[in-house]
């Protein structure tokens, strides 16, 4: 089963279709759920599912607040995702759950906190659409995380079916 495990931001969904609804024409997908994503783990035995829920179990954290800030993308060149950017408050909790798989999966490189609101699948001119997007207005919101989850991820062609496997607290 395909996994990832991520943090809920939906508290802010009217925020982020806003925000969608403003981004420069091109061809593309908007998420209709939004969350950051602490870790991707992919295609999982079924086998390991078990030892998995069990070490994200043992982490302890205090709910803390974690701010999204400005629109980016990750490069011009291969301008694939439009995202919100969202401050380290949230790089404690993905680098505890780094430490807790380390012994099944891969640390992360290079953790950059962002919730997606576009997938870019064509745009015509790049400058002119990273310029557009540029002028767009965000404002500093604040998101209260006292939780995150394990989620199944199954893709159809509609987009991605999430289901939440566990919720640890």
């Amino acid at each position: 089963m395909r996994l990832f495990i991520a943090a809920d931001f939906n508290e802010l969904k009217d925020y982020f279709t806003g925000l969608q609804k403003q981004l420069p024409e091109a061809k593309s997908t908007l998420p209709k759920d939004f969350h950051l994503t602490l870790k991707f783990l992919g295609e999982v035995e079924d086998s390991k599912v078990d030892k998995i829920r069990e070490a994200l179990r043992k982490i302890k954290f205090k709910p803390f607040e974690a701010k999204v800030t400005k629109i980016g993308y990750f490069t011009p060149k291969f301008l694939k995702v439009v995202f919100v950017e969202v401050d380290n408050a949230i790089s404690k909790l993905q680098s505890d759950i780094d430490t807790k798989l380390e012994a099944m999966f891969k640390k992360e490189s290079n953790f950059h906190p962002h919730l997606t609101i576009a997938r870019i699948k064509f745009v015509n001119d790049k400058k002119k659409y990273i310029e557009a997007l540029n002028k767009i207005k965000t404002e500093a919101k604040s998101v209260k995380i006292s939780s995150f989850q394990l989620i199944k991820s199954t893709l159809t062609p509609e987009g991605p079916i999430y289901e939440v496997v566990e919720e640890y607290k």
